[in-house]
């Protein structure tokens, strides 16, 4: 809250653009960072559950044994 009461009051200090560039490529390497830790955790579940894999992330379409008849319809009258 007395972070918001500051800048209200203009009493704030603004990043230099050499500091915004050091945390833009920080933020860079984290996203790397979690993007490899993503990998590593889906290769660790397919390791643990064989073929199963993360049943979370099952994309299988789910199919109706009935038609909705939508491929039968009567076009326009």
């Amino acid at each position: 809250m007395e972070a918001g009461k500051k800048r209200l009051a203009g009493d704030t200090e603004r990043a230099s653009s050499g500091e915004v560039k050091d945390l833009l490529l920080e933020m860079g390497a984290l996203k790397e960072l979690v993007a490899d830790l993503t990998i590593e955790n889906r290769l660790l579940k397919k390791s643990t559950f064989g073929d199963e894999g993360d049943p979370s992330r099952d994309t299988t379409p789910q199919r109706s044994s009935r038609s909705s008849g939508w491929s039968r319809s009567r076009g326009c009258r």
